[in-house]
């Protein structure tokens, strides 16, 4: 058969999104463990997924140093012995931090799991947090902040947070001095209220025979208890700040970084899927307005976009960019522009429907893989949400009209309201 090159590909319309589904188990311990059993291939990624406890402002560090220090060693192994225990294996280890959960993540093959899952087994009940480690970790994340505090982006990002939403986790921006209320004593108690199976999902994604799941569930189960004390994951409510302008100077600067947004729905919010839409019309890829404006059309920058994040407790939309000094308040006017256009003018349909391909799409292709199948599912466990979502997501993305995208512009996007921060020059 020959290939007409000079012929487009015939365009579908995607129907509908299948997703895997997961089998469900509760141990005794009060763990709850959700199982993707797909593919060929021998190799399984294990998570355990605990919620973050309740935000202290005098000891703000805890919930990420915790979890960060996790594989520093234990009673019976060092830092060392960990690393080697895993990498003979042929497995990777990884301990990730966000606002509402924190993650210890296995991958290993499957004939392996019998020699790496205890030392998961004590990392997770028996880490120790040495003092020599904790003093490395501080001198190492003071060296990184004070290279970090250099970027007017991060600067940008770092202010915006804390100006949408104070003394939270969500908020929170540590200096040199935070540092210093780490101490291991502390670390100790927060871990064992918080590394607790009744505090724990365990998801597991990949080739999962019957024997493997019961390695896996009895390594968790027996011997690993709760403590006295529950963990406490609730989360002090967001105090933004009254003041939505901020300027940090500076004189030698050669860009500007500016970013700006609101608080705003999280996806909990049947109005949440349509947002989605009119974030991407916005600035949510490469063909949005900001981009074919401000990069395109004017030249100020490399790059711009708005997203949406999602929070347990929260939600908030952006713009991020990083312009030329010269041209700064040209561009906060062109993005107050195009804010304002949405809320003015229906979006035209070619445009629309440009943006439900693209959108529907990515959905699409995000679910290349079971481990694909299994974060989409995080995402509505953790925010108490079932597979409806989906389907409410792909309904919205396809029937949502230049009327209704009108409507909320006008009622989400109050250009007044946004919080504004610029470092550099303008």
């Amino acid at each position: 058969m020959t290939i007409d090159r000079k012929q487009a590909p015939e365009f579908r319309a995607i129907d509908n999104i299948n997703l895997l589904r997961p089998a469900h188990q509760a141990l005794d311990n009060g763990c709850n463990v959700f199982c993707f059993n797909s593919g060929d291939q021998e190799l399984v990624r294990i998570e355990w997924v605990f919620g973050n406890q309740r935000f202290n402002p005098e000891k703000p560090l805890l919930n990420v140093a915790v979890n960060t220090m996790l594989t520093e060693g234990t009673n019976s192994l060092t830092a060392s012995q960990i690393a080697d225990k895993v990498d003979f294996y042929g497995a990777f280890l990884q301990v990730d931090y966000g606002y509402d959960n924190s993650v210890v993540t296995l991958y290993s093959l499957n004939k392996h799991l019998k020699h790496t899952l205890p030392v998961l087994k004590d990392i997770l009940t028996d880490s120790i947090f040495p003092e020599k480690e904790l003093a490395t970790y501080i001198r190492n994340q003071q060296q990184k902040l004070q290279v970090s505090l250099q970027k007017n982006d991060v600067v940008a990002r770092r202010t915006f947070n804390k100006a949408l939403f104070g003394d939270t986790l969500y908020g929170l921006g540590a200096d040199m001095d935070t540092y210093k209320t780490l101490h291991r004593e502390d670390m100790l108690v927060h871990f064992k209220q918080m590394y607790q199976p009744s505090n724990c999902t365990i998801l597991i994604a990949g080739k999962i025979e019957p024997e493997i799941l019961k390695l896996i569930t009895d390594t968790f189960d027996k011997d690993w208890t709760n403590g006295e004390i529950k963990a406490d994951t609730s989360q002090p409510e967001a105090n933004p700040a009254p003041e939505h302008f901020y300027f940090t100077e500076k004189p030698d600067a050669l860009q500007s970084a500016i970013r700006m947004g609101l608080s705003v729905i999280n996806r909990n919010h049947p109005d949440f899927p349509y947002l989605q839409v009119l974030n991407t019309v916005l600035g949510g890829y490469f063909g949005s307005r900001l981009m074919a404006n401000i990069r395109e059309d004017k030249g100020y920058t490399y790059g711009i976009g708005s997203g949406i994040s999602s929070l347990k407790h929260a939600g908030a939309m952006f713009i991020a960019t990083e312009v030329g000094a010269d041209v700064c308040k040209s561009a906060v006017a062109e993005i107050e522009k195009e804010v304002n256009l949405l809320k003015t003018d229906l979006i035209p349909e070619e445009e629309l429907s440009l943006v439900r391909n693209y959108m529907l799409g990515s959905l699409l292709g995000s679910l290349e893989n079971v481990f694909s199948h299994a974060d989409k599912f995080k995402n509505l466990y953790f925010a108490g949400l079932d597979y409806d979502y989906y389907d409410r997501y792909v309904d919205a993305i396809k029937t949502v009209d230049a009327t209704h995208l009108k409507d909320l512009a006008n009622k989400y996007l109050d250009f007044d309201k946004f919080y504004k921060v610029i470092v550099g020059k303008c």
